[in-house]
């Protein structure tokens, strides 16, 4: 038997009606180069407890999204944050990876879901990276592409990151740097507590991270290796760790 991935939902709008709902793209490029099963994990906690599935699953899978995180969750007030949010997420994952951590399962996140994590993990949010000066006037690239492009061409922004060496991902890519499509409007500001770089951008900000906590392996990156995986052999090695780590292998194959 497979190991069994829990992947996380949204909570969209489909007609007029709300569902719970999760791109193809994410659950094919678990389910094949994690070589897994897959469940989807509704958005709903009204309605079920963390608890009740997290020791039904192998892993956890959090996605990007087009929502962002409230700011509230990060202990600021800000009354012009910039949406869409998605409350029900923000409370199901914030539950998901502290009772997944707790069993000692492991947790991976992509775009939506690294931010997740960094917030899980005591980070903060800056708000200002789309394109690129910020508000501190620092030397922040865009890290979002043009308003005006078509979809296709959001995920054609693309940028350089810095593996740190010998880090996971590193030792995975056997590379010192890779390309990435960058498709974020916030990403981290202050760095989660126990979390450790992975990789950086060109002016600095943080794209990928890792732990381990009780165990339990996390790890997880700003950009997108569900999108083309077919088509980049570093966003297959991505999903493979998530395999080795639903296996309870470890990210590092043996010495």
């Amino acid at each position: 038997m497979r190991p069994v991935a829990g992947i996380i939902c949204c909570t969209r709008t489909v007609g007029i009606e709300p569902a719970q709902a999760v791109m193809n793209r994410y659950v094919a490029s678990a389910m094949r180069y994690a070589d897994a099963a897959a469940l989807l994990v509704p958005s709903m906690p009204e309605l079920m407890q963390a608890s009740e599935v997290a020791s039904r699953l192998d892993g956890l899978m959090l996605t990007g999204s087009p929502s962002n995180l409230d700011p509230a969750l990060y202990g600021q007030d800000v009354s012009d944050a910039p949406g869409p949010f998605d409350a029900a997420r923000d409370t199901m994952t914030a539950d998901l990876i502290q009772a997944m951590l707790d069993l000692g399962k492991p947790v991976f996140g992509v775009c939506r879901g690294f931010q997740e994590i960094n917030v899980a993990f005591g980070g903060t949010l800056r708000r200002d990276m789309g394109q690129g000066g910020g508000a501190a006037a620092d030397d922040l690239i865009a890290h979002h592409a043009p308003d005006d492009v078509d979809f296709n061409g959001m995920f054609d922004h693309l940028h350089e990151v810095a593996l740190t060496p010998g880090g996971v991902l590193a030792t995975a890519f056997n590379a010192e740097a890779a390309t990435v499509n960058s498709v974020h409007y916030q990403g981290v500001d202050r760095l989660g507590d126990g979390l450790t770089v992975e990789a950086r951008a060109p002016d600095g900000v943080v794209e990928a991270v890792s732990a381990t906590v009780g165990g339990a392996p996390v790890l997880a990156v700003q950009w997108h290796p569900e999108w083309r995986t077919d088509l980049n052999p570093q966003s297959q090695a991505f999903f493979q760790l998530f395999g080795r780590a639903l296996r309870g292998e470890g990210l590092r194959p043996p010495a």
